[in-house]
């Protein structure tokens, strides 16, 4: 006889059913992500092949990042002063005009290393002022007590794009080059397009923000005063700065697995699949009256598994506890957006968002550079391990001296929708 899954545990699917201009904004945004993470193995792939350098290579990631980071806030601020549906029209069809010029030296006339890592930033850039405007679509398009159930849909398609957009990247690298991978890339942009077209106008709310510095200003300003969000983010930051694991899975594969190319390729997909898994049976926590607490054991978890992976006696041991941080990581994010949307006004949602992509994007990077650091001091499973306890700590201190994060309740079933 086989095991009955409760209909409430698996993923809510309701968004997608009440909201025509959501699920047509999901499927866009879903086969746009598949395709960008078919670009980055086309990145790396020319990358490599024209400079045999790691250094070259690494610096891809920074030429993704360094837009993000820096012009993030800036974006945001501008998201909250404008039609956020038309910003996102336009930077969505500037990110789509950069794989398009990527797609053109791959078949015509490859650009240096250089050259094409200057594209990649210049798509950055705008996709720092996609990411807070297409943040702030969910709680106009969905009722108040569907946003958990509709972030946890977007995140699944983001795992999903994880799983699949490598592996096709390089099939399709493989049989008709970076050119042909960057094309597709371009073509999903315009399924991204097609989602937004059908939205109505994205106000910003009756409080635009002010212009420059001083709208930035305003936001961190909001940050600083509300306990609950300030502590979902310093949540995230503590997790990610202390407890990521990315940069020691080669020595630690070497110190521990043998040095098992095979072991090595399966370390991100293990955290992948356990994303997916969470993503898939996310109506267990979607739906409990407490997203703060979710959130504060989701990041306790990560911690704890990331630990126990870097005590792990042997590979399969290893990848569970990776699967685990995977579906760990997925609570925890869906929880924290779920917080963070539900406690911010409407004017703020831009900055509000860019803040927490900065969060998202810098976070790992620096987590990954302290665990190299310390590995090298040490070993791959002390890294891990003292990782692991470091963002346990952390997450209790803010979890005791942020009350309001503990406390806070999800919106109640019968709330409107905002738009």
């Amino acid at each position: 006889m086989g095991v009955r899954i409760p209909r409430g545990a698996l993923i809510d699917l309701a968004p997608l059913r009440s909201s025509p201009l959501f699920r047509r904004l999901w499927r866009g945004q879903s086969l746009s992500a598949l395709g960008g993470q078919m670009t980055v193995v086309a990145v790396m792939f020319q990358v490599w092949q024209q400079t045999r350098s790691t250094t070259w290579t690494g610096a891809a990631g920074l030429a993704q990042a360094v837009p993000l980071v820096a012009l993030g806030l800036f974006a945001g601020a501008l998201a909250d002063r404008v039609d956020r549906r038309k910003f996102y029209l336009l930077t969505t069809a500037g990110q789509a005009a950069c794989s398009l010029l990527l797609a053109l030296q791959g078949f015509l006339a490859p650009l240096p290393a250089g050259g094409v890592l200057g594209i990649v930033a210049a798509q950055s850039c705008f996709a720092a002022g996609g990411g807070p405007a297409s943040r702030a679509f969910v709680p106009q398009l969905l009722p108040r007590h569907q946003l958990a159930a509709g972030l946890a849909l977007r995140r699944i398609s983001f795992q999903g794009a994880m799983l699949a957009g490598p592996a096709l990247g390089g099939l399709i690298v493989g049989r008709l080059g970076v050119g042909g991978c960057y094309l597709i890339d371009a073509v999903t942009f315009g399924a991204a397009l097609h989602g937004a077209f059908g939205l109505p106008r994205m106000a910003p709310g009756d409080a635009a923000a002010r212009p420059g510095v001083r709208g930035v200003l305003d936001g961190l300003a909001f940050l600083t005063r509300t306990p609950v969000v300030r502590g979902a983010l310093l949540t995230d930051l503590a997790a990610t700065v202390l407890a990521m694991p990315v940069s020691l899975f080669p020595l630690v594969n070497a110190e521990r697995f043998g040095d098992d190319p095979a072991t090595l390729g399966l370390f991100l997909t293990a955290i992948a699949v356990g994303g997916v898994a969470a993503s898939l049976f996310s109506g267990t926590f979607t739906r409990l009256s407490r997203p703060g607490l979710v959130m504060l054991g989701a990041s306790a978890g990560w911690g704890a598994a990331l630990a126990l992976f870097g005590l792990a006696p042997g590979p399969w041991a290893g990848l569970a506890c990776l699967a685990l941080a995977g579906a760990a990581d997925t609570v925890s994010v869906v929880s924290r957006g779920t917080i963070v949307q539900t406690h911010t006004p409407n004017e703020l949602l831009g900055r509000v968002g860019a803040a927490e992509g900065i969060v998202g994007q810098a976070g790992p990077d620096i987590g990954n550079l302290r665990a190299g650091l310390v590995a090298g001091a040490t070993s791959g499973a002390a890294a891990l391990v003292s990782g692991g306890l470091l963002c346990l700590g952390a997450v209790a201190a803010v979890a005791l001296t942020t009350a309001d994060l503990r406390r806070t309740a999800a919106p109640p079933a019968a709330a409107p929708a905002a738009a």
